[in-house]
């Protein structure tokens, strides 16, 4: 996608985008009443017809003001049309809103994850830390407080990281079996769900889950219930301590979504400890989302706006990269790109890196 524009909007134009910006959390906040007030899904089901103000307001229990200023609203934001007769019918937009996955997902991470804590972005961006996360806790990252998170926040946070990286994984692993690894170093595994997919896939390869010690007592749990304790173990290791190695043996390292959580500096430190854990003819698979690599502009849009949770609510450091910045840190670590593949799932690419020699 290219993403190198001219500044072609009319003023007009402008002026009314930059009114948008003014009230986006306003915007944000009444389609999220829309939506959860059951006002959407009540218009939705009237299709063509239509549904009245008072019908409305009587149907879902809402006073007729309550009603009313949302679907006001709603005709501003654009989730809503108003016929001649005064009934409100929903629009494309607000279709989506109400029953498109990705949509969801990404707005319940907004609503449950990041609102809040956005808030406190500048102060993030001038002190280098994720200064929102104190919402939740006193952790210095997200990932040590994953599963102390507020059951809402939790639910949210991995249905919006599993989304994305689920669908990707089937696509994934024929291009690491046709190398037939033994074992497999999955880093970052979180619930687990990659090396279950790897160990059924192939009934002989032996996976390791390198995590924090919260997230890796998620795994075993599922790993227990699934009866393949004897194939996946865990292993802890802080990667943000540079002091700690990896342990060697592996024949591949695995990693998803997991060196956007990390600035570039840490990403060729973590990358250098995966090139000492393999042995010359290892590889190492880094599975992201590049916003520079999207076939829509949408997705491009999303990632960078991703970028901003990092560094309000995660770590303060990382972010949703470019592919070109990724690829200078595996240079820097000693690897190179053996193979470059894009489009997979949702908006994912594969990188297969090899050690230089």
């Amino acid at each position: 996608m290219n993403f190198f524009k001219t500044d072609s909007k009319r003023a007009i134009e402008a002026i009314s985008e930059a009114q948008k910006i003014a009230f986006a959390p306003v915007i944000f906040q009444a389609v999220r009443c829309l939506r959860e007030l059951g006002i959407l899904e009540y218009v939705s089901k009237k299709g063509q017809a239509g549904a009245k103000l008072e019908d409305i307001a009587a149907d879902l229990d809402l006073s007729v003001y309550g009603a009313r200023v949302l679907l006001e609203a709603g005709l501003g934001i654009g989730v809503l049309y108003q016929k001649e007769d005064d009934s409100y019918i929903i629009t494309k937009v607000g279709h989506f809103i109400l029953y498109d996955e990705i949509t969801n997902v990404n707005f319940n991470f907004i609503q449950d994850v990041c609102y809040q804590g956005l808030n406190e972005l500048k102060d993030s961006i001038k002190n280098g830390k994720p200064e929102g996360l104190k919402v939740f806790g006193n952790w210095p990252t997200i990932y040590e407080g994953l599963s102390k998170l507020p059951s809402k926040a939790k639910t949210s946070w991995f249905e919006f990281d599993h989304y994305y990286s689920d669908q990707a994984f089937d696509t994934v692993l024929p291009y690491i079996f046709k190398h037939k690894p033994a074992h497999i170093y999955d880093i970052g595994g979180n619930t687990g769900k990659f090396s279950l997919k790897c160990v059924k896939y192939d009934k002989d390869v032996k996976m390791t889950i390198i995590d924090l010690p919260g997230q890796l007592a998620m795994a075993q749990e599922n790993i227990t219930k699934e009866g393949y304790s004897d194939r996946i173990k865990g292993h802890h290791v802080n990667l943000l301590d540079a002091s700690q190695s990896l342990p060697k043996g592996a024949d591949a390292v695995w990693m998803s979504q997991f060196l956007d959580c990390f600035s570039e500096e840490e990403i060729i430190s973590i990358l250098k400890r995966c090139v000492d854990a393999i042995d010359d003819n290892g590889a190492v698979y880094i599975l992201e989302t590049y916003w520079d690599r999207q076939k829509f502009e949408a997705s491009a849009f999303s990632l960078q706006m991703t970028s901003l949770y990092f560094t309000a609510m995660a770590n303060g450091n990382s972010q949703m990269y470019h592919s070109k910045n990724l690829i200078q840190c595996v240079h820097a670590a000693g690897l190179y790109v053996e193979e470059d593949i894009d489009n997979i799932g949702v908006s994912h690419t594969l990188f297969r890196c090899k050690k230089r020699k």
